[in-house]
């Protein structure tokens, strides 16, 4: 499942005081402007959320920018460092901004049965399929991290086939900490945290026990004592350490903490 938007750049937004009021300066388009020198126009801002959670899908967010004529949208920041509210209220806003935005996700059970990694590709491809679809070729991406899970070179499985083939042929650049400098890729953010809560809060009224409108599936004290006394739903990575101690991913890194919501 994946959402695409095409438009051109709207008014900038009023900033978002709380993000402001916590010291943490704004994302800019500095970086992805020095990709103009390779002669790049479209490039992709991409960032991915849910990755840490205990239920729920894994969401990939991708926001579009023309180099050559976007101007800056005021107020977003890395979704983390934003309230619910912000966010929601951002949402149409970073959609309108892109020249093309999509959010693809990879469901619970993808992800028990190709690895998070993997899972992450195939909510990437889907995201990327949505961008093509709109008509829009970004020719170039900035992946929020150090790790290029989008289309890695040689990422094979034991028979030697690609788990999930990757359909971005665009290059790939990874930077640590884009979502926090990088406008592009806090836009992403943005756009994936919205889809994926509204998502988490449609499951909450499946599931209500677990608290998933509030923890969006991350793994809250509260949440992890309703999966003692009831056991995980359809919508759990039952692949994971549930119950276990520290939470390691697929790839064996500590995962992302609950969201903060």
């Amino acid at each position: 499942m994946s959402s695409a938007v095409q438009a051109s750049p709207a008014t900038p937004a009023r900033p978002a005081r709380k993000a402001a009021a916590r010291g943490t300066k704004a994302p800019t388009l500095r970086h992805e402007r020095t990709f103009k020198a390779q002669g790049i126009r479209f490039l992709a801002g991409v960032d991915e959320v849910g990755r840490g959670a205990l239920a729920g899908p894994v969401s990939v967010g991708i926001a579009v920018v023309d180099l050559e004529r976007q101007k800056p949208l005021a107020g977003v920041r890395d979704s983390k460092l934003l309230s619910p509210a912000e966010r929601e209220r951002l949402d149409p806003l970073v959609r309108r901004w892109s020249v093309a935005s999509a959010v693809g996700h990879a469901t619970a059970g993808e992800i028990d049965s190709l690895g998070i990694i993997a899972a992450l590709r195939l909510a990437g491809t889907r995201a990327w399929g949505s961008i093509i679809a709109a008509g829009v070729v970004p020719e170039a991406v900035l992946l929020d991290g150090s790790h290029n899970w989008l289309s890695p070179a040689d990422q094979l499985s034991l028979f030697d086939q690609p788990v999930v083939e990757a359909a971005c042929e665009a290059p790939v650049h990874t930077k640590v900490k884009a979502d926090m400098q990088c406008l592009s890729v806090a836009a992403a953010s943005v756009i994936a945290k919205v889809e994926r809560d509204r998502m988490m809060r449609h499951l909450h009224t499946e599931y209500p026990d677990y608290g998933w409108d509030i923890n969006k599936g991350y793994a809250t004290a509260a949440h992890r004592s309703v999966l003692r006394a009831a056991g995980p739903t359809p919508y759990h990575r039952v692949s994971w350490r549930l119950l276990g101690g520290e939470l390691q991913d697929a790839a064996g890194s500590n995962v992302d903490a609950p969201d903060r919501d």
